[in-house]
């Protein structure tokens, strides 16, 4: 099994939704290069905010798609191209509405599941869906047609608690799911509820 070269976290542009639901991937990889002593900076040439981290003596990129979700797939195509990564060297960290916050997790290939940001990802990798995932729950409010505004939202003090405890665990796995050791670090995520 491939060893992970990039962590894409996905959200939306901008200090209207830096704080919404649709941005929990942006916030697990601010969270990664905090605790690696580093930050994303602008890059235009990745169409986003990029760092490099060391995470277990290895080298790792980082990318926030300064696009709007619905365009992520340029971002993580450029990242690609420059540093000649395949698409199962990558993990795309992005809000889950199937799973309530306070959990999160791994899964390898499939297909969209309605989520634009993927949805575009996989058109820009040539229909390649061999990329890993980090889903990250922020819950669903009930109704298909409230779904946009509630994923535009803001969670509320106890669900954003949630969602940063799930963040936390999904940090504390990441050294095995980057070495490549996928059952390990699925059996402890899994089994989290936060």
């Amino acid at each position: 099994m491939s060893q992970l070269k990039a962590i894409i976290g996905l959200g939306n542009p901008g200090a209207d939704y830096e704080a919404t639901r649709h941005n929990a991937g942006a916030w697990l990889v601010h969270a990664m290069a905090r605790a690696a002593g580093s930050e994303l900076r602008p890059e235009r040439k990745f169409l986003g905010r990029h760092a490099r981290v060391r995470l277990d003596g290895r080298e790792l990129h980082l990318l926030e798609p300064t696009t709007f979700m619905n365009r992520s797939g340029g971002a993580v195509a450029a990242l690609c191209q420059f540093f000649k990564i395949a698409p199962d060297e990558l993990l795309v960290a992005h809000d889950e509405l199937d799973m309530p916050p306070g959990t999160a997790r791994y899964k390898t290939g499939g297909g969209h599941g309605g989520h634009n940001g993927l949805r575009d990802i996989i058109r820009a990798l040539g229909n390649d869906k061999s990329f890993h995932r980090l889903r990250i729950g922020i819950g669903h409010p009930g109704e298909a047609r409230q779904v946009t505004n509630y994923v535009l939202g803001r969670p509320g003090k106890a669900e954003r608690g949630a969602i940063d405890a799930a963040i936390d665990e999904c940090l504390a796995t990441l050294p095995q799911a980057v070495d490549g050791d996928w059952a390990k670090a699925m059996n402890r995520l899994h089994s989290f509820k936060g």
